[in-house]
């Protein structure tokens, strides 16, 4: 009872971005033992739109990590408990049962998913945590001392792989246990937990459950490949890859590469997409990277084709400003905007992210490249915060980085617009009448039909391709 003195906190995942419902622990900075003060990060996490450090909102001595890295945990859940000194805290000690009974009994009475934060209900933990604890409580709620009682008979669990529906969760509660991130991954992977063996504690699914259920699926013909299923998560299917007999490979998408996915399905089958090309001669465009490189006044800033690209396209913006615009479906109206909030898409080894330089319109040149090399560097390395991916209304993809000479992208959700810029490539060209060698690459501009008619569309292509034609227009047209 010595810890009657102290209360427990408990620190919830919180919604780092909008509308976001869960987020994968890449590492923890503390271990359980260790002193945190108001404001230090704990921990790193992985959302569906970038990797976030959580800072803890109180001071205290770490009492519980609740989830070990690699796991997804959903918004709301508690991921840390804290021990602070005295206060008035919500107790969450496993011994201190009159304090534990009437969250129980608030958990317990609602059996369907209740609304926390962005949708994601706690039911489904509390269940999770009450099969935990009972082990050193025996007047708990009738529902979490059926799974607890089990507890004994989990070493004889391997026995019962005859009776598929596993007795002990099944007749609980209607429903296997398991934490939300392991039935999000059994549904992911296509697994019935109903015809999971439960190994965890009171009989609960843990993801180890679900990975040795899911690997006889992978290899169909080679059972013996089920042999490594003691080593735990996500290592059974890499030897199924590597198998030399393994056909196939399962990969579960999450994070940023399952936002990438539903975002560009959702944009492709609900803007109307038109793209356009134009192929331009920037051979002067480029001569003119080349004195900036070595320009004075440009120190310290990159300078690179991409700059002038993204110059272009502002000044074909300025001039035809109804391209920067969005569709609200609600109110059936077209939103112009006044300011641009140019997305760049960058490749990261988390997938693709598109983060925007904010009133990229204000900016200068020497800004503007001071901006896009702040972004392409925090992308890469993986710092990207969710607000820097907000509220973008154009974007540039460089596919000609790849070798690429064009492609037709597919709109950032909610933008009117995005610019795919081509490979630089020495093409015969003629110029002032005669085949030259010349610098050219192919532009293709994909819009939102809705928003931007065909005229409209082929005006701002054009400007692009104008200003890197005759850079000069930089100077004339702004």
């Amino acid at each position: 009872m010595t810890e009657s003195a102290q209360a427990v906190r408990e620190f919830k995942m919180p919604d780092v971005g909008e509308g976001l419902t869960e987020a994968e622990i890449l590492k923890w900075y503390v271990q359980p033992g260790d002193t945190v003060t108001d404001g230090q990060v704990v921990c790193e996490v992985e959302t569906a739109k970038a990797a976030v450090e959580l800072p803890i909102p109180f001071d205290g001595t770490v009492r519980e990590l609740r989830f070990p890295e690699g796991t997804t945990v959903d918004v709301g859940q508690v991921i840390i408990t804290v021990a602070v000194g005295g206060g008035a805290a919500p107790a969450a000690e496993p011994e201190a049962a009159p304090a534990e009974a009437p969250a129980e009994a608030e958990d317990a009475a609602p059996k369907g998913r209740q609304p926390v934060l962005v949708g994601y209900g706690v039911s489904e933990s509390s269940t999770k945590r009450r099969a935990r604890r009972p082990a050193g409580e025996a007047p708990a709620a009738p529902a979490p001392e059926a799974p607890a009682a089990p507890a004994a008979e989990t070493p004889a669990a391997p026995a019962p792989a005859t009776p598929v529906a596993n007795g002990v969760p099944v007749s609980g509660a209607g429903r296997p246990l398991a934490k939300p991130p392991v039935r999000k991954l059994a549904k992911d992977l296509g697994v019935d937990l109903a015809a999971v063996v439960p190994t965890g504690e009171g009989g609960v699914v843990t993801r180890e459950d679900v990975h040795a259920a899911a690997a006889p699926q992978a290899p169909s013909t080679p059972a013996p490949a089920a042999a490594p299923q003691p080593q735990g998560a996500p290592e059974p299917a890499r030897p199924a890859a590597t198998a030399p007999d393994a056909r196939e490979t399962r990969i579960p998408v999450k994070g940023v590469r399952k936002a990438t996915a539903q975002a560009m399905v959702g944009s492709a089958f609900t803007a109307p997409h038109v793209t356009e090309f134009v192929t331009v001669d920037v051979t002067r465009t480029m001569k003119l990277v080349e004195k900036m490189k070595v320009d004075k006044d440009l120190a310290g800033v990159r300078v690179n084709p991409l700059l002038m690209v993204a110059r272009a396209l502002l000044v074909a913006i300025r001039r035809n400003p109804d391209v920067n615009a969005a569709w609200d479906e609600a109110n059936q109206e077209i939103v112009r905007k006044h300011y641009v909030n140019l997305g760049i898409a960058a490749a990261t080894p988390r997938g693709l992210i598109v983060p925007n330089i904010k009133d990229a319109q204000a900016k200068t040149l020497p800004e503007l490249a001071a901006a896009l090399g702040e972004l392409v560097s925090t992308a890469r390395e993986g710092r990207t915060s969710p607000a820097d991916m907000q509220g973008g209304t154009v974007t540039i993809t460089n596919v000609g980085v790849f070798g690429v000479d064009t492609g037709t992208p597919i709109l950032n959700p909610g933008e009117s617009a995005i610019l795919a810029f081509g490979a630089v490539k020495w093409q015969p060209w003629v110029h002032k009448g005669k085949v030259k060698p010349r610098q050219v690459t192919t532009l293709a501009l994909s819009f939102d039909h809705r928003l931007v008619d065909g005229e409209l569309g082929s005006k701002v292509l054009a400007d692009v391709a104008a200003v890197l034609e005759h850079p000069k227009r930089l100077l004339t047209w702004t």
